[in-house]
């Protein structure tokens, strides 16, 4: 038998080094090479195998390699399908759409089109304030302290957070920012701010084309948006001839437990922005919706090379088709992330309330441990022990979970388990080296 000898770490990453922009990132905090993935896991090329509480940033709430995705693009590609399609008909298509239809909208009542505006979360968002200013004749657009919608211009200028603001080089306007749910603590009711601007006719606000908002702020720091909070910013917009976007890229396809992350408040936004998980097999997929009467693009208005995917159309219709057709999933999905809640307030009770507190919401949640570089050591440390988490936040404070939806209790607990070790270490180690 014939040994290779093992790469030393800097030569396993020179190709990437050497010819691989600098402007990656997650791969340094997670610095091996992945070689294969199923279920919960992923697989270092030397084996060693590593829980995923990041899941593609919420683009894999199935898993990896779900078997009734993979068997069914398998067949597809098998028998020679479409792979690229612009937006011609095509079979792959119908399929989603009538799936889609018949699984998501029509049992909600929810009489929307779809548009496929390109391959990411910010070409739908693109999107979707284009159409909004093109409805309404209006430029201005509300967004919200701590929102994140997206790195291309136009979504840019609506996200809060200043380093990625700062690589646009150049101003970015056309939105007003206002205070998301809870920004200056419980006592503050932000929707009436935003109401008593909007109806001031010196308040400074130019009327709104469109109120943008994520019910769960998933990068912002995994705030979430309240039910009566909701409703009124929806009240609110409607009253002032503005439409609501609800972004629900990385909040959505269940991960709240509902498909749509505001089905719990009842509203029925004007506009809803999905990527991410939608295909079911992270493949490069987003949607449009939104109300019928508002369909008023003229063809080819907005179009993108890629917005016919139909790999992505064929996993994203066995999605549906496999985990949408009943309540099994979204019920699995509530209980976990019981057990998601509990067991991270358990972990957050340990220590006092201005060093860690539990937040967020269904399986999007976390624990805001008050300081990026603590969280940063944690991400560190849990990595070293087999599980990869990410962090959020302004500053980078809140370790955020995102469990696939379909993963089991034991692996659940397991890598809680692992979390909870991690900060151990790390907040012991401060206050030992602090004492």
């Amino acid at each position: 038998m014939t040994y290779q000898r093992a790469p030393d770490r800097e030569e396993e990453f020179a190709i990437f080094h050497n010819l691989e922009s600098e402007v990656r990132s997650y791969c340094r905090r997670f610095p091996v090479v992945f070689a294969t993935a199923r279920g919960a896991q992923l697989f270092a090329r030397d084996g060693t195998a590593y829980l995923d509480f990041l899941m593609g940033c919420s683009s894999l709430n199935y898993g990896h390699n779900p078997p009734e995705l993979k068997s069914a693009l398998a067949d597809y590609i098998a028998a020679d399908g479409i792979t690229h399609g612009l937006d011609l008909y095509s079979e792959a298509k119908e399929s989603f759409l009538r799936e889609f239809n018949d699984t998501i909208l029509r049992p909600r009542q929810l009489d929307y089109v779809t548009q496929f505006p390109g391959p990411t979360g910010a070409n739908a968002v693109e999107a979707a304030l284009k159409l909004a200013r093109k409805i309404t004749g209006r430029a201005n657009i509300i967004a919200f302290t701590n929102g994140f919608h997206g790195a291309t211009l136009g979504a840019l200028s609506c996200t809060g957070n200043r380093y990625h603001r700062a690589a646009a080089g150049q101003l970015l306007g056309g939105v007003t920012r206002l205070p998301y749910d809870g920004y200056f603590g419980p006592a503050v009711d932000t929707a009436d701010y935003l109401d008593r601007l909007l109806s001031d006719p010196s308040g400074g606000v130019d009327a709104p084309a469109a109120v943008i908002v994520e019910t769960v702020q998933g990068e912002g720091g995994l705030n979430v948006a309240g039910t009566e909070w909701l409703r009124k910013v929806a009240a609110i917009a409607q009253r002032h001839g503005a439409l609501l976007i609800v972004d629900d890229i990385q909040a959505g396809v269940g991960r709240t437990d509902a498909f749509f992350s505001f089905e719990a408040a009842g509203l029925r936004p004007d506009i809803v922005t999905m990527a991410k998980s939608i295909s079911g097999y992270g493949l490069p997929m987003a949607l449009v919706l939104f109300d019928r009467r508002l369909d008023k693009w003229e063809p080819g208005e907005h179009n993108g090379t890629f917005r016919g995917n139909c790999h992505a159309f064929v996993t994203a219709r066995a999605a549906l088709e496999h985990f949408w057709r009943t309540d099994s999933l979204g019920a699995a999905v509530r209980e976990k992330g019981n057990l998601l809640k509990s067991r991270l307030e358990q972990i957050a009770q340990k220590y006092d309330p201005g060093r860690a507190s539990a937040k967020g919401r269904g399986m999007i949640r976390g624990i805001d441990l008050k300081s990026g570089e603590v969280a940063s050591e944690v991400v560190k440390t849990a990595f070293q022990k087999g599980l990869i988490v990410e962090t959020a936040g302004p500053k980078d404070e809140v370790v955020k979970c995102l469990p696939p939806l379909v993963i089991g209790e034991d692996q659940l607990s397991h890598g809680l388990d692992i979390l909870e070790d991690a900060i151990e270490s790390v907040i012991g180690s401060t206050v030992n080296t602090a004492a």
